[in-house]
């Protein structure tokens, strides 16, 4: 795409959701699974120049989604999941102007101008992530209004089109295309005044270890930029444990909050911080995999401050290296200092992963993977 392209800003946040009321089931026989491309598609039926030439097909998804063929466009709110290795993007959120950065947003809302929608669709990110941070599932909202005549799409021509339009080799910025770091998980329809980030009742990161990797060369090109490679052979991970349980419940967390957050108040309520192996990753050499021990953290809270996740998992890996004691963490949540001795330490970016973003009335996230060997209100 030319880089003169106009960029659009970035949606503003609206009012505080509602729950939403018509919801796809869940499952692999929805429109987010994998679709080959080997053989030549047909015209899609969502570009189709008026959907009255459908026929049965069009008046059929009408009915599917409660919706007749009305004489004015309707606009219908989207709820859409969506995955993305983070390490060629900086961050999830577009980037305007004339800058040799791209965002996920830039590519998804790209994708969403073939759509044909009578009005531009902005993409409203629940969750932003920095760059370099992969997502295994991050949300977003956005409205699409068809053309006089024509049904909503349903989720699923939802889902198909754009996965097809992230695909196309048209979709590129500043001469590049990463069609398979991204990708469209599910869709749902929701309330108009459904909100993706006020609207989440939960999000859950995930950070990556790896120890036994004195250079990191060592480690599995499959494995760079998918996890924090620490050169200590072990950790004390009774200790981590320990001190995480210092981090659990209702505190003020200034003293992992990176400046330039925009929070109103640093007090979150943190319900998960727990440390443990992982399995041996299928990409390391079984030579290799005998040295190498993967380890994972999660967190878990409504929402976190800015790098607030990288920087209690920065706490946490001292700890497991005997550089801090269970007490100190402690000591360093209490004194609500973010620029103190120990907590201006930040954990690479390219270790956490976005696992998923809960809303009511929609249970976990939509086919949600158990490890990220494949690929927040504010940014962790």
């Amino acid at each position: 795409m030319s880089a003169a392209r106009a960029r659009r800003p970035l949606s503003e946040p609206g009012s505080v959701a509602k729950r939403p009321d018509v919801l796809p089931p869940l499952g692999c026989g929805s429109a987010g699974c994998a679709r080959t491309q080997a053989h030549v598609r047909p015209r899609p039926f969502w570009r189709s120049a008026c959907s009255g030439s459908a026929g049965s097909r069009s008046a059929r998804s009408g009915l599917a989604m409660g919706v007749g063929l009305a004489a004015g466009s309707v606009r219908v709110r989207y709820l859409v999941y969506f995955q993305y290795l983070g390490t060629d993007f900086n961050g999830v959120a577009a980037v305007r102007g004339a800058q040799h950065a791209v965002g996920v947003q830039n590519y998804l809302e790209e994708a969403a101008e073939r759509l044909n929608s009578v009005v531009p669709v902005k993409f409203t990110i629940s969750s932003r992530t920095d760059a370099g941070v992969h997502a295994l599932s991050n949300a977003a909202h956005l409205d699409i209004e068809r053309r006089s005549g024509q049904p909503p799409f349903t989720p699923e021509e939802l889902t198909e089109a754009l996965n097809t339009h992230l695909r196309h080799p048209a979709i590129r910025w500043w001469g590049h295309s990463w069609p398979d770091s991204h990708r469209v998980l599910q869709a749902f329809r929701v309330p108009s005044d459904f909100h993706a980030r006020y609207a989440a009742t939960s999000r859950t990161y995930l950070y990556r270890l790896a120890t036994g990797c004195p250079r990191p060369d060592q480690l599995s090109v499959f494995e760079r930029n998918r996890c924090w490679a620490l050169q200590a052979d072990c950790l004390d991970v009774a200790a981590m444990q320990e001190a995480a349980q210092h981090l659990l419940g209702t505190h003020d967390f200034s003293a992992f909050q990176s400046a330039g957050s925009p929070a109103a108040s640093s007090v979150r309520t943190l319900r998960q911080a727990s440390v443990s192996p992982d399995p041996a990753s299928p990409f390391v050499l079984p030579q290799e995999s005998r040295k190498l021990q993967f380890w994972s953290l999660e967190f878990e809270s409504q929402s976190f401050l800015y790098r607030q996740v990288r920087r209690m998992t920065a706490v946490l890996v001292a700890v497991g290296l005997g550089a801090l004691t269970p007490a100190q963490v402690k000591a360093i949540l209490e004194s609500r200092d973010p620029l103190g001795r120990h907590q201006t330490r930040v954990a690479p970016a390219h270790g956490l992963f976005l696992k998923s973003v809960l809303y009511p009335d929609l249970g976990s996230a939509p086919m949600q993977p158990h490890a990220p060997s494949e690929s927040t209100a504010q940014k962790s």
